[in-house]
């Protein structure tokens, strides 16, 4: 089994340190998803992205290795090396053609989500009007099944996630997500998302963001994360959960942000809580380390504990991964 990072975030720099995702290798987690673009991200940036963090895994074989199969991250986690894949968050830089899907498939992308925060041509946001899937996006998770990409409802409105997961053919997670029903806010998920996510064979990993942990600015815990991972385990079964500490690593000198005018509040709208003096906090990744004692502590076995560190993500991506 590979412990499993289901998603977090270096700069959008193809320069970025990747110093964070040698503390995770030391840490023992052998997965790790990086995000290489979101909706407001223009598609010149996130090909760039792409080469950078290409070059940066190719020049580092002893202890980095792009994602292919599950069988070679079984491999490569025997050897101690950690394997990195790409996620997108949203389908801006899609530019509307569902062949640019398996084109990024090709590059390293993973797994995929179709809206960040907002609505877009393809599916809606979370902090927007609920309006639904749309025809192009019916097209597009077709795509991603096909392609063989896991297809992520994170950041995704709650009618348009359902409609998501009923017409996926392939399981589906949410990457980065917390249940609402022990944390109020726009961007955790309803008991009906998990249940459909549940019911599709997918996972849901849990967030280490503090404001969607429910521990305000202050930095959260391996309990914290395990206390919203026994909720999904108690609701749907613990085979359908997973953790993505969805830590945004920042770092001095590096530009990461998008190379156009855009508006910050747009996307991170203070009506849903979001405010520039009262910035989210992010477990420390060596939490990962105290992770299966936290979950054990709140009545898992070891082997359901394990489950929850990269099993069930495991399973998910065997079943999804081809070509």
């Amino acid at each position: 089994m590979a412990i499993w990072e289901a998603h977090t975030c270096l700069p959008l720099n193809p320069d970025a340190s990747f110093a964070p995702l040698l503390t995770y290798r030391e840490c023992g987690v052998r997965y790790v998803s990086i995000n290489i673009g979101m909706d407001m991200t223009p598609l010149d940036q996130v090909m760039t992205v792409m080469a950078g963090f290409r070059a940066t895994i190719a020049a580092h074989p002893q202890e980095l290795v792009l994602a292919t199969t599950v069988q070679a991250l079984a491999q490569n986690s025997a050897q101690g090396l950690l394997t990195v894949g790409f996620d997108l968050e949203g389908a801006v830089p899609l530019q509307e053609r569902t062949e640019m899907v398996a084109l990024l498939r090709d590059l390293g992308v993973k797994q995929m989500h179709f809206a960040y925060n907002r609505n877009n041509a393809v599916a809606d946001g979370c902090h927007d009007v609920a309006r639904g899937l749309t025809e192009l996006g019916r097209r597009m998770v077709r795509a991603v099944n096909d392609a063989g990409v896991l297809m992520d409802c994170s950041h995704t409105g709650r009618r348009c996630s359902l409609d998501i997961m009923a017409h996926s053919q392939a399981p589906v997670i949410f990457s980065h997500a917390n249940p609402l029903a022990l944390v109020e806010h726009g961007r955790n998920i309803t008991d009906e998302q998990i249940r459909a996510c549940a019911a599709t064979g997918g996972v849901v990993c849990i967030s280490g963001v503090s404001k969607f942990l429910g521990t305000g600015n202050t930095r959260p815990s391996a309990k914290d994360i395990a206390r919203h991972a026994a909720y999904v385990a108690d609701l749907v079964g613990v085979q359908h959960v997973g953790v993505g500490f969805d830590i945004s690593f920042h770092e001095a000198g590096i530009e990461q942000e998008p190379p156009q005018g855009w508006d910050r509040a747009f996307w991170w709208p203070a009506s849903a809580g979001y405010a520039p003096d009262k910035p989210s906090s992010y477990p420390a990744i060596e939490d990962w380390t105290l992770l299966p004692q936290a979950l054990q502590d709140l009545g898992m076995t070891q082997a359901e504990s394990q489950a929850v560190m990269g099993g069930n993500m495991t399973r998910v991506a065997s079943q999804v991964w081809h070509a």
